[in-house]
């Protein structure tokens, strides 16, 4: 299955220069001109890696990401004509993993989607778009660590190191090595 990646927009001939060098790379790209649009669709399609402009009608680049991070650890490649870098730390302060300024060399460009992709399939977090993530303060949990934290309160009382070899243990291997 071809990478997926979203581009988020608002210049269609911007969009489409992007879409065109990513395309060549064999990655299907969709593109998205308007910041709510782009967000329903990143929601619905989990894409592979984002593209996204700061300066979008409807909801702002800043609050995409936001929200973006809020459910899944896909990596955005921020790409605007802001090249402050005050607008440069808040986009990475909010979840961009990488920021990218106007004008920009497309080979540049598909390097850094490249060097984020290795790390979002390579490394081990492509499952987690599809996971569900709770936040609680300043922790972020998934299913299998709340799952975890759920069986310790069961057995609160009774754990040591000879139980938490029990089946029930198992499956989460960092307890029983």
């Amino acid at each position: 299955m071809p990478v997926h990646i979203t581009i988020v927009e608002d210049d269609e001939d911007i969009a489409a220069l992007v879409a065109y060098n990513l395309e060549r790379q064999g990655w299907k790209c969709t593109l998205v001109h308007h910041g709510t649009e782009g967000w329903e669709q990143i929601r619905s399609s989990l894409p592979d890696c984002v593209i996204l402009d700061m300066m979008l009608p409807g909801m702002d680049g800043y609050q995409v990401c936001t929200e973006i991070r809020k459910t899944s650890r896909v990596p955005i490649i921020m790409l605007t004509a802001k090249g402050e870098t005050f607008d440069k730390v808040l986009g990475l302060e909010l979840g961009a993993d990488d920021y990218v300024t106007k004008p920009f060399n497309p080979l540049e460009l598909i390097a850094r989607v490249k060097s984020q992709l290795r790390r979002y399939t390579k490394l081990g977090n492509k499952a987690a778009v599809n996971e569900n993530l709770y936040q609680t303060g300043g922790l972020v949990i998934n299913d299998d660590l709340k799952e975890l934290i759920n069986l310790i309160k069961q057995n609160k009382n009774k754990l040591n190191r000879r139980n938490l070899n029990e089946e029930k243990f198992k499956r989460f291997d960092f307890f029983t090595g």
